[in-house]
This record gives C-alpha cells, sequence and structure tokens, in this order.
C-alpha cells in the first residue's frame, strides 16, 4: 500500500508534537496554522507548510486539532476551507478536536458531499503523555476508513481503539474526561483529609500509587498535588465544557449522573472565580482553603510516571 501523504490543522503543543512524531516516521507532513510562525519548529523538521486550510485540501488523511466547534467549522467549511477547494479534498478527515456529537455530525455531512470520509480521532493525554509515548485514541466512523488510519495514528503513542460509527468516539471522550475530574475531585478530598490529619501528601500518595488504586493518573497528578506546580496541561475551563457536554449527553440518553453534576458546579465556582489559566488540580486548593488548611510545597523529589523511552516511538 501506498503510504498516504497527511496534513495537519492545528499545530499547538498537542498537534506540534503528534506532527514530529509522523515526521520522525517517515511521513509527508504539510501543516497549517493559523500563526504561521509557530509552526516553524516542524518546517525546520522537514514539514511542508501552507497558508490556508484549503491548502491541504489534496492531502490523502488530514488530521484536525482545534479547540471548538466554531474553530473547526472555520477550518473545514469557512473560506479557505478545507472542504472548499473545488477540484480536490481528502479521502479521510480525522478530527481530534474535542467538539459535540452535533459539531462532528455537521462535519461529517459536509465531507460527505465532497466524498470525504470522517473519522472522529479524540486523544488522552497532554504533551508530556506524548512525550512518554503513552497517548492513546478512540476512533469512531466507517470502519474501511479506520482500517486505513490505524497504522498512521499507531505512532501516536501506546494505542489505538476503534469504538464504533458514526459519533461514538465523542462520547467516549467526553465521558473520559468526566472520569478526569471526577477523579481528580476525589483524589483532593481524601488528600487534605489524611494531610489535616497528619500525614505528608508525599507519603499518602505513595502510599495510594502502589496500591491496587492507584493509576497512571494518579501517579501523574502526584507531583502537582505534593509540589503545588498548578502548570497547566488541563484547565477549569475545558473541564467545565465537558462536563456541560456529558451532562447534555445524560439529559439526551437518559442517564443520571448525580457526581458529574455535583462536580461540575464545584469546577464552575472555580472558574467565576477566576480561576482560568491554572491546572484542574488546583481542586486541591479549594478543597483545602474549605478545611481551613493552608498548604505549602512539600518539596519532594516524585515521580509523575511519565519517564520517556530512551528513544520517541517511531
Amino acid at each position: 500500500m501506498t503510504t498516504p501523504t497527511i496534513g495537519w490543522i492545528g499545530t499547538g503543543r498537542m498537534g506540534s508534537q503528534l506532527v514530529q512524531r509522523l515526521l520522525n516516521a517517515g511521513y509527508d507532513v504539510t501543516v497549517y496554522n493559523r500563526t504561521a510562525a509557530k509552526a516553524q519548529p516542524l518546517v525546520d523538521a522537514g514539514a511542508k507548510i501552507v497558508s490556508t486550510p484549503a491548502g491541504l485540501a489534496d492531502r490523502d488523511i488530514v488530521f484536525t486539532m482545534v479547540s471548538a466547534p466554531k474553530d473547526l467549522a472555520e477550518v473545514t467549511t469557512g473560506p479557505n476551507g478545507l472542504l472548499t477547494d473545488p477540484d480536490h479534498a481528502p479521502r479521510i478527515i480525522a478530527d481530534s478536536s474535542t467538539v459535540s456529537v452535533e459539531a462532528s455530525e455537521t462535519l461529517r455531512a459536509a465531507a460527505a458531499q465532497r466524498g470525504a470520509q470522517l473519522l472522529a480521532t479524540p486523544v488522552s493525554g497532554n504533551p508530556s503523555v506524548i512525550a512518554a509515548g503513552k497517548l492513546t485514541v478512540a476512533v469512531s466512523g466507517p470502519r474501511e476508513a479506520y482500517e486505513e488510519l490505524e497504522p498512521v495514528v499507531n505512532h501516536f503513542g501506546r494505542g489505538v481503539t476503534y469504538v464504533g460509527e458514526g459519533e461514538v468516539a465523542r462520547l467516549v471522550k467526553i465521558a473520559h474526561n468526566i472520569m478526569l475530574g471526577v477523579v481528580t475531585q476525589t483524589l483532593a478530598e481524601i488528600t487534605v483529609l489524611v494531610e489535616k490529619g497528619g500525614v505528608t501528601r508525599a507519603a499518602f500518595l505513595n502510599f495510594l500509587n502502589d496500591s491496587v488504586m492507584g493509576s497512571v493518573f494518579t501517579r501523574y497528578k502526584t507531583p502537582a498535588f505534593v509540589n503545588l506546580d498548578f502548570t497547566p496541561t488541563f484547565t477549569q475551563v475545558l473541564l467545565q465544557k465537558d462536563f456541560d457536554l456529558g451532562l447534555q449527553a445524560g439529559y439526551e440518553l437518559g442517564v443520571p449522573l448525580p457526581v458529574t453534576s455535583v462536580t461540575r458546579n464545584i469546577v464552575a465556582q472555580e472558574v467565576g472565580n477566576g480561576n482560568v489559566d491554572l491546572d484542574f488540580a488546583t481542586l486541591l486548593i479549594t478543597v483545602a482553603h474549605g478545611a481551613g488548611l493552608e498548604l505549602v510545597s512539600e518539596n519532594a523529589d516524585v515521580s509523575d510516571g511519565l519517564e520517556a523511552p530512551d528513544e520517541a516511538t517511531a
């Protein structure tokens, strides 16, 4: 099979690392980013660049990774969008943006009119996870398109899972991010509980991470909880958006989500209080304030469990 040519829209912190992995694997990649200068390191690494999304229309597979539904519409069906070239359209569009099912359905219909197949390809991870080779991908859409895409996305990290037809990968990602928020709130509560009882955060989380309740995620958040480093990987604003999408899905599917609803309100209050730029692990600070506990960094040498392999996965 001929190696497909790749287009990529949106070379932010996540997109740029994934493009680099594809370049390392030998793919012919052309990128578009709204601020072209931010894509220059990829050009220096061997990627080509175009000035509009329409310039990627002749690529075999085009990935989109943007922030919101309006951005996705702009780069696909807006002026000079990917699907506006009268002569070309990619065979497959793989959208890794976190958007609603409705936004995905709209794009799927627009792609079909141009003979393109849409795959929803949301990812689980962040730049540190990508660097460690542990990113995972959920994919939904036409099975034959997935089978063509799978060898490409296998270069992203640890695994890719085909979850079904249509938009169901969107629901998988929303459910994933609900768990992200609920687990973090619970982890914050129990960490503050034991600290107020006289146990250091480092000692408690070391115990938890070695127990059956430990996970890749609890290990990953341990340095933030112990040393109070809240450099953003995912903000309260983005978490609230995903909670809202999840609650909407719950309403439409008739599934009560009481724990999700309570946690969403905590996150929304944080956003309302101006906590919009720091990592969502600041839920720990909120719980501590409610308990009358003033947290200080423990300055402990703790691992996030994401030590990068000696060589990035090709």
